[in-house]
């Protein structure tokens, strides 16, 4: 009988074992070992101590004991045999544990399933795996047990054995091992992973007998991965029948499936389950459960609800961050996404790719430059973020937004393992910038690199094809496309759109009507939308209409573009109509839309409408930038100037649009201190002016008068703003000194030009010369006029008038006989009045009004009234 200490010192040794307690297990049993010259251990302490050193992959370790229980012969015992060969498989030590699991003259369920745990958790030896189980079935000494179809089942999704895991299911259904729970959560796993249909994940659900948490957890998140969420979140309502309790992987897998729902209804489930969980001590302070639901409130977009939550964990992880910054910047709330990566940086805890990849497109998307340079400056000074694929392509697309093409191309440079994502993001860049040298050279390179493209290449080719070539080789890329399949496939019919998208822009109306007829089966809401923006483009309003009639689906973007074609074509009874169509359907104007119908308040110059646009614009908080710069010069063209320059100053972001819109209204209408306030205003908010805002503030000048400050704003374009002078800014620079009586000086300037001056600029002069009486220079003038072949009819009346003045009266009739010749008439005189929404135009010598004969016999009151009150004064 063994001494009561060696018993004590046996159960004492066990049970830290059984307590996880490896460490202490192997030094009590060193320090005994060594302490105790008598201690002989049996085959009980060997079995535990082996155990221990596989949990601490103490490889080195059980190999010196391996010597120690051959000689004392101990590895005769089964169990020490097993523990020995559990630690060989557990290390990967697969020669060591193949050469003990050969030693065996017989091998139980046991030993199998060690040794193929073991191959199986390398994840490198799949294949060996599977021939060890058909080695197993084949020799049928034994039997596999609920542990060995568990075990094999995950290598059989892996290696893509779909067939082979059926096979072994058949083989379960005959032994009653699918009833079982192990093996019954296997199959589940197996066939989510294997691609298969629902009706096998059911089959293999339904099998089991006593289902734990595990196995509803396996076939929601089986669903959840084949998009199936009704039928996820319908077993989810089950397992809470069946009384089963949720634990943190149920709330982890149901909540993204709760997202899929839609906003408002995934925001009611997400609040359902986070009451739930509130009931839940052990759940609510689970960091998962927390993150989970962290992410679909920001998924919905309830930002305050998440970081509520996010302020309330009793613990954060980087996950914790990631989820919120990345949520900021799926929600548009950039600064927000900055903001909180430097929070997370004071904090000093280190981040990840992921982090970097959430952060990084709020940096770009707010143009803080100088953050994101940091950001590179961190990545590349930790080799493990630097060779990180996702981080690089962050990077490019990070200098892209940002306009800093040089450094995103040295970005895609420094990415060692590129992918198709890398290459097709540098293109993209190239395009859109339209570089074009560097486009082509890295296209060729991408092929030699032996990258085939894919359709995202193509896109980038076609809008480089339209942007750069100005259409060239767009035909060149569809038969590629044509060639390579890509119109078949999910792809196609964005192809397809892109490419008719490119005719239409190149003008090529008979190559885009061919693809939208040969797409009937492949024809989307985009294909339609497409071919209507390109029959807008091209000027034919009634096959517009013709596909608009024939649509069976349309979008906001669909109506728009019926109502451009309706206010370009002076329809504007059919643009309101069509207005009010489109709200009859349920649909709510945006921006794109205001903008359409505010030319048509221009042409009818209806300051109701204008003012009815503005105000629906400011109810739905319409932050755009491009519409403000739109209103702002109906504004003007309505004659409102105050209105326009309210809108103005009440503008936050002023760009370069809303600046030259203000300045060519207060030109219109004679303001030009108030443009030139402006101009100055625009120069010191550091915002570049272009040849268009030239144009502007210099016609401003001339409309007012105001020489000197004109003409030292034209000498400052090429000196100061570096901007080369053309035609109109000659143009305007003429008509300030014409204007101001110095026809000399304009003359002199006309002739010293450094361009030919055209048709419009010796027109200028000659309306000059015929209001302050210069004949002779306004014969020279119009000698000009002559050779440029103007077909402009006022300047040959002002030729003939100036003719007469002069009592030239052979080119009085030679001016007569050109207008004939070219076939010149002069165009009726035209104006209109708005009354109670509706416009009325009146030509000259026109008498198709319908109340002509009240308006008629009105001016005839009002005709004597005046020449009675002549009569009498």
């Amino acid at each position: 009988m063994l001494p009561l200490d060696f018993m004590s010192w046996t159960s004492m040794i066990g049970n830290l074992c059984l307590n996880a307690k490896h460490l202490e297990v192997l030094s009590l049993f060193v320090h005994k070992f060594q302490c105790s010259s008598g201690f002989k251990p049996d085959n009980h302490i060997f079995a535990v101590v082996f155990k221990s050193c596989a949990a601490l992959f103490a490889i080195n370790v059980g190999k010196a004991l391996q010597g120690y229980t051959v000689k004392q012969g101990e590895l005769a015992c089964q169990s020490v045999y097993k523990g020995l060969l559990n630690l060989y498989a557990k290390c990967g030590a697969f020669d060591d544990c193949w050469k003990l699991f050969e030693q065996l003259e017989y091998r139980d369920v046991v030993t199998w399933n060690i040794i193929l745990s073991g191959y199986c958790r390398s994840q490198i030896h799949d294949t060996r795996a599977m021939r060890l189980f058909v080695k197993m079935h084949a020799e049928g000494e034994v039997k596999p047990s609920a542990i060995t179809i568990a075990t094999i089942l995950p290598v059989c999704s892996r290696v893509g054995q779909g067939v082979v895991g059926r096979s072994i299911h058949s083989h379960i259904m005959k032994t009653g091992l699918e009833r079982d729970t192990l093996v019954g959560n296997a199959l589940i796993s197996m066939y989510a992973k294997s691609g298969h249909s629902q009706n096998d994940l059911y089959a293999a659900f339904n099998s089991i007998i006593h289902k734990d948490v595990v196995s509803w957890n396996a076939i929601i998140s089986a669903l959840a991965e084949k998009n199936l969420m009704f039928d996820a979140l319908h077993l989810f309502n089950l397992m809470l029948k069946e009384l089963i309790e949720p634990n943190y992987v149920t709330i982890a897998c149901i909540l993204p499936v709760c997202a899929s729902f839609g906003k408002h209804v995934s925001y009611r489930f997400g609040k359902e389950i986070h009451g739930y969980v509130q009931h839940r001590t052990e759940l609510m302070e689970d960091i998962f459960v927390c993150n989970a639901l962290m992410n679909l409130y920001l998924r919905v977009g309830q930002i305050e609800e998440a970081e509520i939550l996010f302020w309330h964990m009793k613990q954060r992880d980087l996950v914790s961050w990631n989820t919120l910054i990345s949520g900021y910047s799926l929600n548009d709330k950039w600064l927000e996404a900055v903001d909180h990566f430097c929070k997370l940086l004071c904090l000093g805890i280190e981040f990840d790719s992921v982090t970097l990849i959430s952060v990084l497109p709020s940096c770009a998307y707010s143009q803080n430059l100088g953050m994101g340079k940091m950001i590179h400056g961190y990545i590349i000074r930790h080799p493990i973020l630097s060779e990180d694929l996702t981080v690089g392509n962050a990077l490019i697309n990070f200098y892209t937004k940002c306009y800093d093409i040089k450094s995103a191309f040295q970005s895609f440079s420094m990415v060692s393992g590129k992918d198709l994502i890398s290459w097709n993001s540098m293109l993209n860049a190239f395009a859109e910038f339209g570089n074009h040298t560097q486009f082509l050279h890295l296209l060729g390179w991408m092929l030699q690199e032996g990258f085939k493209p894919d359709h995202f290449t193509i896109l980038s080719i076609i809008s480089f094809c339209v942007t750069v070539l100005g259409g060239r080789m767009v035909k060149e890329t569809h038969c590629y496309s044509v060639k390579a399949c890509f119109l078949e496939g999910d792809s196609g019919p964005t192809i397809l759109n892109a490419l008719l998208d490119a005719y239409s822009k190149c003008g090529n109306i008979d190559y885009a009507l061919k693809i939208f007829a040969g797409s009937s089966g492949k024809r989307n809401l985009v294909t339609c939308n497409s071919m209507i923006s390109c029959y807008v483009n091209c000027k034919s309003p009634s096959d517009a209409l013709s596909v608009f009639a024939g649509m069976s689906e349309t979008d906001l973007t669909t109506w728009n573009l019926m109502i451009r074609v309706y206010v370009e074509n002076n329809s504007p009874r059919d643009a309101l109509e069509l207005l009010h169509r489109l709200q009859n359907e349920g649909m709510k104007p945006d921006a794109v839309t205001i903008m359409s119908l505010l030319p048509l308040c221009n042409e009818m110059a209806s300051f109701r409408q204008l003012k009815e646009c503005h105000g629906y614009s400011v109810r739905s908080c319409f932050e755009d930038v491009c519409l403000d710069g739109a209103l702002l010069d109906a504004y003007a063209k309505c004659g409102v100037v105050d209105c326009a320059r309210k809108l103005f100053e009440s503008s936050s972001q002023k760009d370069l649009v809303m600046y030259t819109s203000m300045m060519s209204g207060y030109a219109m209408h004679g303001r030009g201190e108030e443009a030139l306030k402006v101009f100055n205003n625009m120069l010191e908010s550091g915002v570049k002016p272009d040849d268009v805002v030239m144009t502007s503030i210099l016609s401003a000048c001339s409309h007012t008068g105001l020489v000197d400050q004109g003409l030292d704003i034209f000498h400052s374009m090429e000196e100061v703003h570096h901007i080369k002078p053309t035609k109109e800014h000659y143009a305007c620079v003429v008509d300030l000194l014409s204007r101001c009586g110095r026809i000399n000086d304009a003359y002199s300037f006309v002739i010293g030009m450094p361009i030919e001056p055209d048709a419009n600029i010796w027109g200028i002069l000659l309306g000059a010369c015929k209001t302050h009486h210069e004949v002779e220079l306004g014969l020279v003038a119009a000698e000009h006029l002559f050779e440029t072949k103007t077909d402009d009819i006022g300047n040959y009346v002002v030729m003939s008038n100036l003719y007469a003045a002069d009592a030239k009266w052979d080119g009085v009739l030679e001016v007569r006989r050109l207008m004939k010749e070219r076939e010149f008439k002069k165009p009726p005189g035209c104006s209109w009045i708005e009354v109670e929404g509706e416009k009325n135009i009146f030509l000259a010598g026109d008498s198709l009004h319908p109340q002509r004969n009240i308006i008629y016999n009105l001016l005839n009151t009002l005709h004597l009234q005046i020449k009675r009150t002549f009569d009498i004064s």
